[in-house]
């Protein structure tokens, strides 16, 4: 048994675990409190919820915050840095957190934390980004997809640049939905390797990969691309080296307003957005961009997600 399938359907650590009918009960209710952010106003009231970064964030805390503010609980952010989790075990301190709140989000660097996180708490433990996957952020990309296109069975998405733990969670959310990813991208971080996921996709025909980008944003209904560069390195002068390599190479693979010129895709972004590297800055302003709308989304993804965990959705 991996340390993956050990992690039970109460957790939210990769979308792979998750069931078609979960993630879609899930779509549904966000899609549903966007329109009426009352919804659920009260219903886990008391609860409260730790939010547990070593990455910085603004979505995802700001969505963990809002989010378990307005369905009636309260949220707890905790800095690794400020805390003793930097120091002690990894286990027996989530054991302790866990034994305070009634759910936590962990954004930390490495997948295995991650897993270990959910294996020592007593508590629904979610996933809010690791260097393999990124499944809260994809749940608000697939409530955005549907929303704009009515359905999720068959749409055709081309996700550009360096494939990573988004592209991981777009290719396990299609595994589920029926959506068809094609990755457009000469490099893959090592981190983000998941040989079972793409084998798996690619038997199903839910993944593909291609060369030219224009040639496959042609045939989408959407396009999506995110950071070449990781959050934390993009200023860092000793990454500097390594930015200008991939700058270099992925130059191809930017979303530019020529390369989309006379295609009819939706434009999406996980953000934040270094304009001018992997996106053209008029493209985020594009008609055809979607951007901040999926950005909105994962306040009432996060929410849906935390109404699940707690077992208010059927």
């Amino acid at each position: 048994m991996t340390a993956d399938s050990r992690a039970s359907t109460n957790h939210l650590i990769t979308l792979k675990d998750w069931s078609r009918e979960e993630i879609l009960s899930v779509v549904a209710e966000a899609a549903a409190l966007r329109l009426d952010p009352s919804r659920h106003n009260q219903t886990l009231s008391g609860r409260s919820l730790a939010l547990l970064f070593q990455k910085t964030s603004t979505r995802t805390r700001c969505s963990g915050e809002i989010g378990i503010g307005q369905l009636g609980g309260r949220a707890l952010y905790l800095d690794w840095r400020s805390t003793n989790f930097g120091l002690a075990d990894l286990g027996d301190e989530i054991r302790v957190l866990s034994s305070y709140v009634d759910f936590m989000v962990v954004r930390f660097l490495h997948h295995a934390d991650v897993v270990l996180a959910a294996q020592r708490s007593r508590v629904p433990v979610m996933n809010g980004c690791c260097d393999r996957y990124h499944p809260l952020q994809i749940l608000a990309d697939l409530q955005t997809i549907q929303e704009k296109l009515g359905r999720l069975e068959g749409v055709k998405l081309v996700y550009a640049g360096v494939h990573n733990n988004v592209t991981n969670s777009l290719i396990a959310a299609a595994l589920k939905v029926g959506m068809v990813i094609t990755v457009v991208s000469p490099e893959m971080n090592p981190a983000a390797l998941d040989r079972d996921l793409l084998r798996e996709a690619e038997t199903a025909g839910a993944y593909r990969t291609a060369d030219n980008l224009r040639s496959a944003a042609k045939d989408s209904d959407v396009v999506y691309t995110d950071t070449w560069i990781d959050m934390e390195y993009f200023g860092d002068p000793e990454f500097a080296a390594e930015k200008e390599r991939r700058v270099e190479q992925f130059a191809p693979y930017r979303l530019s307003v020529a390369t989309l010129a006379g295609v009819d895709t939706l434009i999406m972004h996980c953000l934040p957005a270094h304009r001018g590297y992997e996106i053209d800055g008029e493209l985020l302003d594009d008609p055809r961009s979607i951007i901040f709308e999926q950005a909105e989304n994962r306040l009432h993804s996060q929410k849906a997600a935390l109404l699940k965990l707690a077992g208010q959705l059927y």
